[in-house]
């Protein structure tokens, strides 16, 4: 449902939203009636208030008569009261600076992990980046009898990654069957991505031996399960610092819940890939990733790239009371010099 407001009532939110976020305390009215500008009795002010909770945008707390903020009133302020300005890499921000010196583009593993751990210092939040998915190309391919009806798959990627699979056969295979069979499929197959050789398969099916079709038909799946996994891989930075967020801190229980999440990734995982494919900075907030299990909780994402390619998102997980604008400036100056990193020759 889209919310209209008029401009008072815009002014006085907008007023309360960031009072709120800067000091924590729920809002009175005539706090308010100082930081508005606006030249509105206390009555009216009052009045307002009452209409912005009735649309669910701010709330009382029980032990205050000041209002606060809720996931609502959030969104309606990050979407059409923010404005954020895009920073020009020339000109990090101080406490950013150093940042590109500790990313090391000969590291890829050290670029996420350090990325990770940079979100959270300067969010004082959770960092979250996936790590970069691997290219679905197989550069070449092997295998090697086992045992009875087992045998070892090894798929040897274009930048040298060596993946091991196990595979349990229909029938027990000869050593040299298996080399007829890794000869052929790097003859004919080798460069493509697993997508592509499984839909050659499919309409070159008919003409292959009975045993080289069974042998491709297992190698694409060990390729397809070795992806995967690749694609999984979550690095996550800061969860303790959560234990200091007063709205968190006393909840052992709902903690417990998101710190099974940050532990399983699975959800994680889900959220960050939805996020990959948008362009530019995402906010979810409240209960709107259905990942994190917190009213109020929000999590700040952006993709990064190599060489214009996204192949990876990067964000912040903190509580709805978090300064918007300067979290979307972290998330987003973090991907840009990731993406340069990890692009650098």
């Amino acid at each position: 449902m889209k919310i209209m407001l008029d401009e008072r009532a815009k002014t006085l939110l907008k007023a309360l939203v960031e009072r709120y976020i800067a000091e924590g305390h729920p809002v009175g009215s005539r706090t308010l009636s100082r930081a508005s500008g606006l030249e509105l009795s206390p009555a009216t002010i009052r009045n307002v208030m009452a209409d912005l909770e009735e649309l669910g945008l701010i709330a009382s707390p029980h032990t205050s008569a000041g209002r606060v903020p809720t996931a609502r009133g959030y969104r309606l302020f990050v979407d059409t009261m923010l404005t954020a300005r895009p920073v020009n890499l020339a000109e990090v921000p101080p406490e950013m600076a150093a940042v590109r010196e500790q990313l090391h583009p000969d590291q890829p593993q050290r670029v996420i992990a350090q990325a990770a751990n940079l979100l959270s210092s300067l969010s004082n939040f959770v960092g979250v980046v996936t790590a970069p998915r691997k290219a679905s190309v197989f550069h070449h391919i092997e295998f090697l009898r086992l045992g009875e009806r087992r045998v070892l798959v090894i798929l040897v990627a274009p930048d040298g990654d060596v993946q091991n699979r196990v595979i349990f056969t229909a029938r027990d295979y000869s050593q040299g069957e298996l080399i007829e069979a890794t000869n052929y499929l790097n003859m004919h197959y080798a460069g493509l991505s697993i997508e592509e050789v499984r839909e050659r398969l499919k309409h070159e099916i008919e003409a292959l031996r009975g045993e080289i079709a069974a042998l491709m038909q297992a190698a694409v799946q060990a390729g397809s399960e070795v992806l995967a996994e690749s694609t999984e891989q979550v690095v996550v930075s800061g969860e303790r610092k959560l234990l200091d967020v007063p709205a968190f801190g006393n909840d052992m229980g709902s903690l417990r819940k998101l710190f099974d999440v940050f532990e399983q990734k699975t959800e994680l995982m889900r959220l960050l890939d939805v996020s990959s494919r948008a362009e530019g900075v995402r906010i979810y907030i409240g209960g709107e990733s259905h990942v994190v299990p917190f009213e109020e909780l929000s999590v700040v994402t952006a993709p990064y790239e190599v060489d214009g390619r996204i192949v990876g998102t990067l964000g912040v997980i903190g509580p709805t009371r978090m300064a918007y604008e300067r979290m979307i400036q972290i998330v987003d100056i973090t991907a840009r010099l990731v993406s340069n990193a990890l692009s650098a020759k």
